[in-house]
């Protein structure tokens, strides 16, 4: 069934421009998020097998968060930068899905 009236995208190749119709799928994808550098995102879904840090903890960078065991293998999660754990979202034992938030920072003075 055609619409009647499409609506019609620009778009461009090297130096050429075309026109093209976006399709169903497209139109209804979920839209791209810049993530914070504060969330701690799984990237896998997996169990929680330990967590290190405590809510009100600051920890340095490259020190441990968490362990997040994902296909029989133990990933461990470090800290990106020096912060203070702001809230922590996930327990030992709970099997967590893809791009969930696992714990969330907050910035810090350093001296």
């Amino acid at each position: 069934m055609q619409k009647e009236n499409p609506e019609y995208v620009d778009f461009a190749v090297t130096a050429r421009k075309y026109k093209t119709l976006l399709t169903k799928k497209y139109a209804n994808r979920k839209p791209w998020v810049n993530p914070s550098p504060f969330d701690v995102q799984s990237i896998i879904p997996g169990t929680i097998l330990n967590v290190f840090v405590k809510e009100g903890d600051i920890v340095n960078e490259g020190e441990p968060l968490l362990i997040l065991e994902a296909m029989k293998m133990q990933n461990r999660i470090q800290m990106p930068f020096t912060a203070r754990i702001k809230k922590i979202n996930v327990e030992v034992g709970v099997r967590i899905p893809k791009d969930s938030l696992m714990i969330e920072l907050e910035a810090i003075d350093i001296e």
